[in-house]
């Protein structure tokens, strides 16, 4: 019988950020991923005397590391009595998503991220002490400014070959920091190919004896933070500029909300140095990446376009992200139509 293997990954309910989690299926040619078990008890989703949860696919695609036609399968997680576990932020988006459906609404997220060696050092961090200060390594070239582009070229591939939605990779500000971009797509499917590039990312890194974290400040100091920028818009955005300062406008309002949902440690992050807003204070400008919100300048020239929130952390989910950005928008929007 012609089988293929099937990759189940899954969000975990480890707090205050989950973990990625997989499994693999054997499955008969032909036959859809179906659901399937697993013990939450060790994935901090259950306990031990009730520990069965459910994986539901969402959304299936080619499994590039394994290639034929062997499968990665992104699921959902529920209760056995088929309601969503209180982890599920996708099922929270849903809804909202629906609701709003009318208003179009498109995301391009940036995935900042970096490489650490065993020990727990960046990527051209040296055994004592530190690099030379920021300034060549960002969309750097060359051996002294670069590190870890092989494993980038690797993962961008990858994620090309499953059909993710990425358009872009770059070098970023800290010595082994890098960043891909997502988008635009709709608020459900570009989280989806979010979470699976990431579990890429961190499955190619086993191949080159490092790892990718999400962390918001994986060094200490005079570095820049990892982000995971949120480029957004609205139909009404992408023909009236009155509407994305209506969106600033809206964001601002809700602006304790937000950063509640974009991710653990934003106050290590969003200090107000390294291109960044306090975590604190809510600010929108034309240009200005030291405000909470970025009006490109090619949108202030045009009068339509997206915005840029440069709040969230790269350890954030983006179930949550998507789905507090939909609301309050597209909320405001109708509000004063």
């Amino acid at each position: 019988m012609n089988v293929y293997k099937a990759e189940y990954i899954w969000l975990d309910g480890t707090e205050p950020t989950a973990l990625m989690r997989s499994k693999t299926r054997i499955i008969a040619e032909g036959q859809p991923p179906p659901e399937w078990g697993f013990d939450g008890s060790s994935t901090n989703q259950a306990d031990g005397h009730s520990s069965d949860c459910v994986l539901k696919p969402v959304f299936v695609t080619n499994d590039p590391i394994r290639g034929g036609n062997h499968k990665i399968v992104l699921c959902e997680v529920f209760n056995t009595d088929m309601t969503p576990h209180a982890s599920n932020a996708r099922a929270k988006l849903r809804p909202v998503a629906e609701k709003y459906a009318g208003h179009e609404c498109l995301f391009g997220l940036e995935q900042e991220y970096t490489f650490l060696k065993p020990d727990g050092r960046p990527l051209g961090f040296p055994t004592n002490g530190y690099p030379a200060p920021q300034g060549p390594y960002y969309c750097g070239v060359g051996g002294s400014q670069i590190y870890g582009r092989e494993v980038v070229e690797a993962h961008l591939d990858a994620c090309l070959e499953a059909g993710l939605g990425l358009c872009g990779i770059n070098a970023e500000v800290m010595p082994g920091q890098w960043e891909f971009q997502v988008g635009p797509l709709g608020p459900l499917e570009v989280s989806d190919h979010l979470i699976v590039a990431r579990w890429l990312l961190c499955r190619l890194a086993e191949k080159f004896d490092c790892d990718a974290t999400f962390d918001p400040k994986p060094a200490r100091g005079d570095w820049n933070g990892a982000g995971c920028h949120t480029n957004f818009s609205t139909k009404s955005m992408r023909e009236s500029y009155d509407a994305c300062v209506a969106a600033c406008e809206a964001l601002g309002e809700r602006a304790a909300e937000h950063i509640k949902n974009y991710g653990h440690g934003v106050e290590h992050r969003l200090t107000g140095d390294h291109e960044t807003q306090r975590w604190d204070k809510f600010s929108y400008g034309v240009s200005d990446r030291g405000a909470s919100v970025r009006i490109p300048w090619q949108v202030a020239r045009d009068k339509k376009g997206y915005i840029e929130d440069r709040r969230p952390n790269a350890n954030c989910d983006p179930y949550l992200v998507a789905r507090v950005m939909v609301e309050t928008v597209c909320a405001a929007a109708e509000a004063g139509s």
